[in-house]
């Protein structure tokens, strides 16, 4: 058969992919249901090439590009694993203070594609921070299924410590005006709301399709959010009427913008869920709210 397109896949094929991208089944399971779909001509082995992460052709910023400064650094995180690494990138020949943003990775580590939305965001004219919350077990191993492996070994409120650690870290940064934003996608979305949870002074979260907190937590927040959704995440989006509720409650500044007909992990260019007008669009509505919410 000739090259596979978004087409010719099932949408059963995605959510199974979901599943096997979540530690719902594991990679034998994932091949097994997968043999289900390979059918006229497809194979497997065709299946598996196209659902899976291609990095090497997907960078939209080159690590090198000289419109910006983007380099690994080392921070403290107490709470957390002491010294962690992060990409830090900042606009070349920049010397005004800028406005802050935490990226935070998905359930894998700091890979390229997280490296990647690390310096988009810098070129659009803020200093960033993208930590590896994989840190203190190696850092992210270069592929995403031991990053998988690697991230279920660490408690999940250790590594929120980590983005904390990387929030005051960028506040206090030379270069940071002192307003700080964070975006998380997937795990990094429950930390970002979550992060909103922790940190009175954040100056404005935007989750895409993360796990949501409890009314009690909700009733902590005081930033701004701006929530980004799947329409075909069912997953993560039937947690979103009580946390609607609980933020209309407590009279806590939100926009919720549900993107039809895409699914979990809609942003990430890097796979076949990837969806170009629904991430061009939520991106760009997120840099515009932190453009109003950290320059302003």
């Amino acid at each position: 058969m000739s090259q596979l397109s978004k087409n010719d896949i099932k949408q059963e094929v995605f959510d199974l992919y979901d599943d096997y991208a979540h530690d719902r089944i594991d990679r034998r399971q994932f091949m097994d249901k997968l043999s289900l779909y390979a059918v006229g001509g497809i194979t497997v082995a065709s299946l598996m090439g196209f659902i899976m992460p291609n990095y090497k052709e997907s960078v939209l910023v080159a690590a090198d590009d000289p419109r910006l400064t983007s380099e690994f650094i080392h921070y403290d995180s107490p709470k957390g694993g002491k010294r962690i690494k992060a990409l830090l990138s900042k606009p070349a020949g920049n010397t005004a203070k800028l406005p802050g943003v935490v990226v935070v990775h998905e359930n894998r580590g700091l890979n390229p594609y997280i490296e990647d939305v690390g310096r988009r965001a810098a070129l659009e004219g803020f200093v960033s921070i993208a930590p590896d919350a994989l840190t203190p077990l190696g850092g992210y191993p270069g592929n995403d299924d031991e990053g998988r492996t690697l991230q279920s070994k660490r408690d999940r409120y250790e590594m929120l410590e980590e983005f904390m650690a990387a929030f005051q870290y960028l506040k206090n940064h030379n270069d940071c005006n002192g307003k700080v934003g964070v975006v998380g996608f997937c795990f990094g979305g429950w930390i970002a709301n979550m992060m909103a949870v922790n940190l009175p002074e954040l100056s404005a979260a935007v989750p895409f399709y993360g796990g949501q907190p409890s009314a009690e937590e909700t009733a902590q927040i005081q930033a701004p959010l701006m929530l980004q959704y799947a329409g075909l995440d069912k997953r993560v989006n039937e947690g979103w009427p009580a946390y609607e509720a609980a933020l209309k409650a407590n009279g806590i500044e939100h926009t919720a913008y549900f993107y039809d007909n895409v699914n979990h992990g809609f942003h990430n260019n890097t796979t076949p869920r990837y969806d170009e007008a629904a991430a061009t669009l939520a991106w760009q509505r997120s840099i515009d709210f932190f453009k109003e919410k950290l320059k302003g």
